[in-house]
This record gives structure tokens, C-alpha cells and sequence, in this order.
């Protein structure tokens, strides 16, 4: 793509955020950065869910991976539903009667000041670390796309990309980004719905046609029934619920845009067509996956060796300026909308969590909140430099799985205080929750010796949770032995 080109959109692009930030952000106060006073509209918060949920990495590897896995990740998708009905039934109506800005206060009034402090931990450090990867891997998309042109150096970019981010958050919060995320996720549908249109067209297919093809292919299965197959339907579907619930429903970034609707009605029907939209969102993506496909084998083209290079290389490189320009703004929208959406979530948190702004006078909550802000934006860009030099796809994918392992205690500790009423020596849970990853990883690496050949996949997750649950029963009594507890 023309390196100008490219240029000017993103220039567009960006003027238009920071546009709406100056709207959103007139009178805007510490209250309006954490909750957005509490009168966001369900429907867009449910739409700008979509473009907070999937970040660039998904927009280039959901498409990819469907020449490896087929549509096998769509039996995780449904188990996404149940997940979603789960926080929308249990989690959000005990957000709303606590009335909370960060939902870990939860732990708090549950289990005491330990657990609060050890739960909001585990979040700090597996958002900055998530999403400042995700902003990397995305990153180096952009960079070959545009700033290589250019001749600027990548850790420039970034520092560019970034200072950007904070410029159009810095005072709205997410009052600016619920606004934001949802213009964002409109360029995102629109890539993937438009991209599917013009290969159709070059394909010479009718709608029928591109029904028919995606129906055809041997790539379109959904459904896996061997016991010993990792894409198992039980396996995939079990871990799509887990995944919603802890990735969602326990995590700040997305809970946080819920808590801004104005009663508990609105933010479940918020839930509701949330879920109905990511499901066929994801489905979009899988399709356009056969279709990339079906376009490189009629072409000629090679697949790459990583499958996440072919959605960016057939757009930018072989399906014309359209298509290039459309994924473009796709990954730039996916990728922003996860990064503005996790600053915002993570300086909440730390604010709240941490440095108690609830309780100070608004000036001082209001300097509190902006040094917060640009050390988390620091933060990322350090994380994302450091990547850059290690310069190993095996680290990436081994940050991931650390980052995986950071939710299972989240888990145990929510679970434990939702279905139990024993209380806990508050004390002793952060060494509960830091040897639970621990004994996760010790299992995880001799499962195979262990149990004839059994070897974990994201049930690391579960177990990690148990081992949670198992130590804080460890440490409880039962109700009639001390003071009742509330939940």
C-alpha cells in the first residue's frame, strides 16, 4: 500500500478520536474518568464491547488459524454464551448492590484487605502484560504497513501510537472511550463484512455462492467429537465458558464499561445482545478465513508459514487498494480499541485499588488520577521495547500462557466467595494465590508422566482456580464459629 495513503488515513483516523475526546471530555471530572457518571446507553456500551474484546491479535489469527483448526474455535465461541449468562445472571447484580467502581473491591468486603489487594495484583499484572503485547504484535503490522515507509523506527512509532492513546483518554476516560470503542468497532465489522464482499467479487461469487463455498470447504467444521483431539467439542466448549467468565466478568477493563449503565436492567440487556453480536462477529471472522484461503490456492499465492501473516499479506500486497485500506483501519480499530479501553482500566484500578482516591478531594483525586495514567503509559511502551528486543515469537506465546496463568486465582477467589460463606484468614490468601500458579505449572509440566500421557490445554485455568479454592477452604471455618459475612 502507498505509504502516503496509509499516512493520511490514520492521520483521519486518530483526528477523529481526539475529536471526540474534546466532546466527551467537557466537564469531565474523576467521577466521568472511572464510572462516566453512570448514564452510558446499554446499546452502546454492548457495541463498543465488541471492539474492546477483540484485540488485532484476534483480527489477524482468528482468520488465519481456520486453515489449521477449521472452525473448531467456533465451539468455544458457544461456550462463551453460557460464560456471558453466567456474569450477566450471578456477577454484574452483585457488582451493582455493592456499588462498585473496580469490581475487586468485591474481595474486600467478602474476604478482607489482603484478598482486595492481592486480587487487584493479579489484574494489574496480567492486563499490562496482555495488552501491551497484544499492542506489540499489532504494532509490527502498522510498522511494516506504514512507519517503515516513513523511516521511522519502531520504538518511535510506538511512542508516537501510544502518546496518541493517552492524548484522547487522558480526561474523558471511559465516559470518551465507551464512545470511542464503539466507532472503532463499526471500522472493524465493516473490514472484516467488506473484505468478505470484494474476494467474493473476485472469487465471481453470489451470496448463495459464498454460502455455498464457506458450507463446501473441508475447513468449515465445526464440530469435534474424538476424546483425544485437542479442538474436543467438550474441551472447547468448557474452556470458552471459563474464559468468558475470567476474561470478562472477572477482568476491570470490561467490567468497568458495564458499571457505567445506569441500573442493573440496562447493563444486562447490555450483556445480552453483547453476546448475540460476538457471536456472529466471530463467525464473520471464520468465514473470511475459507475465503483467504480458497483467494491464495486459486492465486497461487503461498501460505505463510505463520498464519497469522496471511489476512495482512493478501490485503496489503494482492486485493487492492480497497481491501488494504479497510484492513487497515480494521487492525488499527481492533488494536486501539483493546489498548485505550486497558489504560483506562488498569489507571481505574490502580487509583481505586490502590491509592484509595475515594476518599481525597477531587483536585487531588484528579492529579492522583493523570500521574497514574502516564505511568501506565510508560509502562506499556517499556513492556512492548523489551519484547521488540527479545525478538521471539516462543516469548510472546510464553507471556500469554503467564499471563493465562494470573486468572486462575481470580477465579478460585471469586468462586470461593460466591458459592462458600466461610471466612478466610485474610492474611495468609496471598500466599494461597501466589503458590496456586506455581502448583499449576508443576502439574502442567509432568501431566504427561504423571497421567499416561495427558497433557493440559486451557484447563490449566480450572485447575489453578481449584488449587485456589482448595487452599482458601484450607484457611476458612465455618459461619457459626465467627460474625456472619456478607458476599
Amino acid at each position: 500500500m502507498n505509504t502516503t495513503i496509509a499516512l493520511v488515513i490514520l492521520v483521519a483516523y486518530f483526528g477523529m478520536l481526539i475529536a471526540v475526546s474534546f466532546y466527551t471530555a467537557r466537564g469531565a471530572d474523576t467521577t466521568t474518568f472511572f464510572t462516566a457518571n453512570r448514564q452510558s446507553p446499554w446499546w452502546l456500551v454492548a457495541f463498543g464491547m465488541i471492539g474492546t474484546s477483540l484485540s488485532g491479535v484476534t483480527f489477524i489469527s482468528v482468520p488465519g488459524a481456520v486453515g489449521k483448526i477449521g472452525f473448531s474455535y467456533f465451539q468455544v465461541v458457544l461456550g462463551y454464551i453460557i460464560g456471558y449468562l453466567v456474569i450477566g445472571t450471578v456477577l454484574m447484580p452483585l457488582y451493582y448492590r455493592l456499588n462498585l467502581i473496580s469490581i475487586y473491591g468485591y474481595l474486600e468486603k467478602r474476604f478482607g484487605f489482603w484478598s482486595y489487594k492481592t486480587g487487584a495484583g493479579f489484574f494489574l499484572l496480567a492486563r499490562t502484560v496482555g495488552s501491551a503485547v497484544r499492542l506489540y504484535v499489532a504494532a509490527g503490522v502498522l510498522q511494516i504497513a506504514l512507519f517503515d515507509g516513513l523511516g521511522i523506527p519502531f520504538g518511535v512509532s510506538v511512542l508516537i501510537t501510544i502518546g496518541l492513546i493517552w492524548v484522547y483518554t487522558f480526561k474523558g476516560g471511559v465516559k470518551t472511550i465507551i464512545l470511542t470503542d464503539s466507532l472503532q468497532t463499526i471500522f472493524l465489522v465493516t473490514a472484516v463484512i467488506l473484505t468478505i464482499y470484494l474476494i467474493s467479487q473476485e472469487l465471481g461469487l453470489s451470496f448463495g455462492g459464498l454460502v455455498q463455498t464457506v458450507q463446501d470447504s473441508s475447513m468449515s467444521q465445526v464440530f469435534y467429537w474424538d476424546a483425544n483431539d485437542p479442538k474436543n467439542f467438550f474441551k472447547q466448549f468448557i474452556s470458552g465458558i471459563f474464559i468468558a467468565i475470567v476474561m470478562t466478568g472477572l477482568d476491570q477493563d470490561l467490567m468497568q464499561k458495564n458499571l457505567t449503565c445506569k441500573n442493573i436492567g440496562e447493563a444486562q440487556k447490555n450483556m445480552f445482545w453483547f453476546t448475540f453480536t460476538m457471536v456472529i462477529v466471530n463467525f464473520l471472522f471464520l468465514s473470511l478465513g475459507v475465503l483467504l484461503y480458497q483467494y491464495a490456492q486459486r492465486e497461487g499465492i503461498a501460505i505463510p508459514t505463520r498464519t497469522d501473516d496471511l489476512y495482512p499479506q493478501l490485503a496489503l500486497n494482492h486485493l487492492g487498494l480497497v481491501v488494504g485500506i479497510t484492513f487497515l483501519l480494521g487492525i488499527t480499530a481492533a488494536t486501539y480499541a483493546s489498548a485505550d479501553s486497558a489504560l483506562t482500566a488498569l489507571t481505574t484500578s490502580f487509583c481505586v485499588d490502590f491509592m484509595n482516591v475515594e476518599a481525597r478531594p477531587e483536585a487531588e483525586r484528579s492529579r492522583i488520577k493523570h500521574i497514574v495514567h502516564i505511568g501506565f503509559s510508560l509502562l506499556f511502551y517499556v513492556v512492548i521495547i523489551v519484547f521488540r528486543q527479545l525478538n521471539s515469537k516462543e516469548v510472546i506465546t510464553a507471556v500469554f500462557d503467564i499471563a493465562g496463568y494470573t486468572y486462575g486465582p481470580l477465579l478460585g477467589l471469586y468462586a470461593f466467595g460466591i458459592f462458600s460463606k466461610r471466612p478466610v484468614l485474610d492474611w495468609v490468601v496471598p500466599f494461597i494465590c501466589l503458590a496456586s500458579p506455581v502448583l499449576t505449572y508443576i502439574v502442567n509440566e509432568n501431566s504427561a508422566a504423571w497421567f499416561n500421557g495427558y497433557q493440559f490445554g486451557f484447563e490449566r485455568l480450572l485447575l489453578n482456580g481449584l488449587f485456589t479454592f482448595v487452599g482458601l477452604w484450607a484457611v476458612s471455618r465455618p459461619v457459626k464459629e465467627a460474625e456472619p459475612v456478607t458476599a
